[in-house]
């Protein structure tokens, strides 16, 4: 597959049940962000704000991770905890629930920071 040069062209390769959850996520996001803009950086969507890159996120075979991880309060730490795979990444596995309001304190969170 080609590298995509818009998040239209990334997220319509993913299966129907990848492409729904990654449509949400961006929407979530947008949402959460309504000045970012969108771009294709390191491969994958990225919402910029300012020119500056807050918030990436991907699509994977049973996942949608997002990634930076921001910091927060303990209350804010502990409701990301269960989704944490390293340092920087946050997965969220397509057979459970995808906690869309936690990806839009986590962009809000992101977007403090920039």
């Amino acid at each position: 597959m080609a590298q995509p040069t818009t998040v239209d062209e990334y997220v319509t390769a993913f299966p129907e049940d990848l492409r729904a959850a990654l449509d949400e996520v961006r929407r979530t996001l947008l949402s959460a962000l309504p000045e970012a803009t969108e771009s294709i950086s390191y491969g994958i969507p990225t919402l910029r704000l300012h020119r500056r890159n807050v918030v990436h996120f991907a699509g994977w075979n049973q996942q949608v991770s997002l990634y930076p991880i921001p910091e927060g309060d303990s209350t804010f730490i502990q409701a990301i905890e269960p989704y944490r795979v390293s340092r920087g990444t946050l997965k969220f596995p397509l057979g459970q629930p995808v906690p869309y309001d936690l990806i839009a304190r986590i962009a809000t969170e992101l977007a403090k920071r920039r």
